[in-house]
């Protein structure tokens, strides 16, 4: 998933607690409708996600875009199964609205920063981390939206676990976001 949170750098709190999670489960099923309702062909969840992996991507205009991919399922109107090939462009079309609340929550957040910490997130731009932020072509998107740079954190699976680690290591700094 996905989760938008403004953090104060230099200080190290967080600043707004306004969060939307964009789970990987809507995704996926946004892909299994896609694959269901534009080529009538049934796929899986574990099928939808290895889509998601091998051609999953935020816009059409990759610079280095991955190969289509061979999808195996069952055919609607058959029930025989077959294979059908797809494309990024297809899976970014899939995903728009997914994508689309990703942007609105960033916009929602931006929003409500402080103008000490907008000044900051101006000169060092936003970055990304969890699962969702491995998107092709996510941070591009969102930085047309914002008109901020945006950047994926190095090992955005990990930075995830490591903020939660800090977190709990402070955990009577970040009391206030504990409800009861």
């Amino acid at each position: 998933g996905l989760g938008v949170w403004l953090a104060e750098r230099k200080g190290g709190g967080i600043v707004s607690d306004k969060s939307i999670r964009i789970a990987g489960d809507d995704s996926t099923s946004d892909i299994e409708e896609y694959m269901r309702r534009q080529h009538n062909i049934l796929i899986g969840e574990r099928t939808a996600e290895e889509i998601k992996i091998e051609v999953g991507a935020a816009i059409t205009n990759l610079e280095d875009p991955p190969p289509p991919f061979a999808v195996r399922g069952r055919d609607l109107l058959s029930g025989i199964p077959k294979e059908i090939l797809i494309t990024h462009d297809e899976v970014a079309t899939a995903l728009d609205k997914t994508i689309a609340k990703i942007e609105e929550a960033n916009l929602s957040a931006l929003a409500s920063t402080p103008p000490e910490l907008s000044a900051d997130i101006y000169k060092t731009g936003i970055y990304l981390a969890g699962g969702g932020s491995m998107l092709r072509g996510l941070n591009l998107r969102i930085q047309e939206k914002t008109k901020l740079p945006v950047h994926v954190a190095d090992n955005p699976l990990r930075a995830v676990a490591l903020g939660t680690s800090i977190a709990l290591k402070n955990i009577g700094r970040y009391q206030f976001l504990i409800k009861d």
